[in-house]
């Protein structure tokens, strides 16, 4: 199984991970920042990974240190368990609906680290969560993680349901770039011979 732990301690935050790529999808996360607990939840049940996840961080000043700080774990820890992505399908994409929300998630597992952004949020917060933090949270996976993620919102009003919809395809796009295919079993999937 392609597991992972990562422990994070700064001045600002103190974070440990477990993460389990070929898991079912059960959770236990505590980040001190509730919309995002909501949406690693939804993000690691439809990716099928099991995750656990705390996090103590500076939420007296904002929610801008922890929800960035989670996403370098998260992306360290899919480092991590992903080893040299031996057998893995590398590319994953998911289109996803949300009540008026439309978002197009697209993955590679390339070794690069690269953010294409295209989420057009209506509103600053969502509760108390401030919206701006989404695209730092996918650009922090981005790099510790080393892929690359196309994120394109194709309709929606509803900024609850818009970054709904792009943590669920999310977790849909990496569920299907991290499967082995069967038909490259032990195979780097790239002509370079690594990723």
């Amino acid at each position: 199984m392609r597991n992972a732990t990562v422990t994070r301690k700064t001045a600002e935050t103190d974070i440990t991970l477990a993460l389990n790529l070929d898991g079912t999808g059960e959770t236990s996360i505590d980040t001190g920042v509730g919309f995002l607990d909501h949406m690693l939840t939804l993000f690691a049940r439809h990716g099928r990974f099991d995750l656990i996840l705390s996090c103590r961080g500076d939420t007296y000043v904002d929610d801008h240190h922890s929800t960035e700080d989670i996403g370098i774990a998260l992306g360290a820890a899919f480092a991590e368990a992903l080893g040299d992505k031996r057998g893995v399908t590398r590319y994953g994409s998911m289109l996803l609906p949300m009540d008026e929300a439309l978002v197009l998630t697209a993955v590679d597992l390339s070794g690069r680290s690269t953010l294409r952004y295209g989420l057009a949020l209506p509103a600053q917060k969502v509760g108390t969560f401030d919206t701006e933090l989404v695209e730092e949270f996918f650009l922090a996976f981005t790099r510790t993680a080393g892929v690359t993620l196309h994120l394109r919102q194709l309709d929606g009003t509803n900024t609850h349901h818009i970054i709904e919809a792009a943590f669920k395809g999310f977790g849909r796009a990496l569920r299907q770039a991290v499967a082995f295919d069967p038909d490259s079993a032990g195979e780097i999937p790239s002509t370079k011979g690594v990723l």
